[in-house]
């Protein structure tokens, strides 16, 4: 399998259009996808589990290939459910049955070997070996050593949900010439949204949670706004201006604020060509860099962004976990932990001394000592005061909770450096 991906990407840089792509949704592919499925994950509009699915592995993939060459297979509406969101809102995701899982993941996984020879090297999100760090570490170094003196801070209005579908096949078929791969890819974009026992068709969008959906968005802001940066903005601008996008979050970084402002007024135009619309209350400009040096601050991937000085005086960008994000995690810690009241405390040391080390590795990058150390304090106090409650009589003493918390929860530490390459 993985041979046959190396192939297909040498075949992507080779040709313009690619053929005969539907042949490798076979019964190879589709068994090594069920094997990466994870366990005890929220089930779709079939209520099929993977060990259901597994009980019959291979008549189920049997039939399902049958159908899929026949072109009777045809997938469900994805279940809709939702998750908070930082602003307090709810973020809606489509959780696909299990069989759509199986050939979405096949299919995202030949999309994802076709286009990343042809992806900027500008986008981040859902590549391989490419992170969220990746991208915040070119924007520190491009704000750190190159001549930026203005932020384009940008976002889409509900881009997932908005993702026009007529644009997206004309996209595909661009690079791809295999009909019977691109009437599947119709499928699930037309095949519906569950809203408890209500179908509603979509003919617009790509629900987040779907496993095709992620290089599906990539492909899109690819030729609607990667591209146009890399092919046309740099080449006919003056100053410097520079490029990064993760997933649909994106900034632009300019050396003139003459051109900062010209370029917000086509990317009006720009993505309203494409069926998209800028959310005008999270879009602006703003001074930022050496060369200006005022108090903004802007965010990006859950870190805050400023103007800062060394101790011996000179200029360094700052790099904080966002105030909303801080604010977001220790809610949300909170509530956990009341929810552990009457659980074995040894089994809750552990997950959050997981949980924690999770939030190291993601908000732990050079300079951001301070807010992990302040997420670290809050959660072990908030522990302790939820310990102390389960203990009517109140025995437990802080120095017997420091040789529990100790023993399972790390200290802070930094995990990522964003300074040097």
């Amino acid at each position: 399998m993985e041979h046959e991906l190396r192939d297909l990407r040498y075949l992507s840089g080779a040709h313009t259009r690619l053929q005969t792509l539907m042949y490798r949704v076979n019964a190879e592919s589709l068994k090594d996808a069920h094997m990466k499925q994870k366990h005890h994950k929220a089930s779709g509009v079939d209520g099929v589990s993977k060990d259901e699915y597994g009980e019959a592995l291979d008549a189920n993939v049997a039939d399902l290939i049958r159908r899929m060459k026949a072109f009777q297979y045809k997938p469900l509406p994805v279940r809709r459910t939702y998750i908070p969101k930082g602003n307090g809102g709810m973020r809606p995701l489509g959780i696909p049955s299990y069989e759509d899982k199986l050939v979405q993941s096949v299919m995202a996984n030949i999309l994802t070997d076709i286009y990343e020879v042809r992806f900027c090297d500008s986008s981040y999100g859902y590549r391989p070996e490419r992170s969220a760090h990746d991208a915040m570490k070119y924007v520190y170094q491009t704000l750190q050593t190159k001549k930026v003196s203005y932020v384009l801070e940008a976002d889409i209005k509900g881009f997932f949900d908005n993702v026009n579908h007529d644009w997206l096949m004309k996209f595909l078929e661009h690079d791809i010439e295999d009909k019977n791969f691109l009437r599947y890819i119709k499928r699930f974009l037309i095949a519906g949204v569950m809203e408890g026992t209500e179908r509603n068709p979509s003919d617009k969008g790509t629900p987040q949670g779907g496993l095709i959906s992620p290089v599906l968005a990539n492909v899109y802001l690819h030729y609607v706004l990667d591209l146009w940066c890399e092919k046309s903005l740099k080449k006919r601008l003056k100053g410097e201006v520079h490029y990064v996008r993760y997933a649909d979050d994106f900034i632009l970084m300019f050396q003139y604020e003459r051109e900062a402002k010209a370029v917000l007024e086509e990317l009006r135009a720009r993505l309203g060509k494409f069926g998209l619309e800028v959310a005008e209350d999270k879009t602006r400009i703003l001074p930022f860099g050496r060369f200006v040096g005022t108090k903004e601050s802007f965010d990006f991937l859950g870190f805050t962004f400023m103007n800062a000085k060394t101790q011996q005086g000179k200029y360094i960008v700052g790099v904080r976990t966002s105030k909303k994000k801080l604010k977001l995690k220790m809610q949300t810690a909170k509530m956990w932990i009341k929810g552990r009241l009457t659980a074995p405390v040894a089994e809750t040391m552990r997950l959050i001394g997981a949980s924690l080390k999770g939030h190291y590795n993601y908000y732990g990058v050079d300079g951001n000592s301070n807010r992990i150390w302040r997420f670290y304090r809050y959660v072990k106090s908030t522990c302790y005061r939820m310990l102390n409650r389960r203990d009517q009589k109140g025995k437990f003493q802080y120095e017997d909770f420091l040789r529990v918390w100790n023993f399972y929860v790390g200290k802070p530490r930094m995990a990522v450096n964003i300074w040097y390459s």
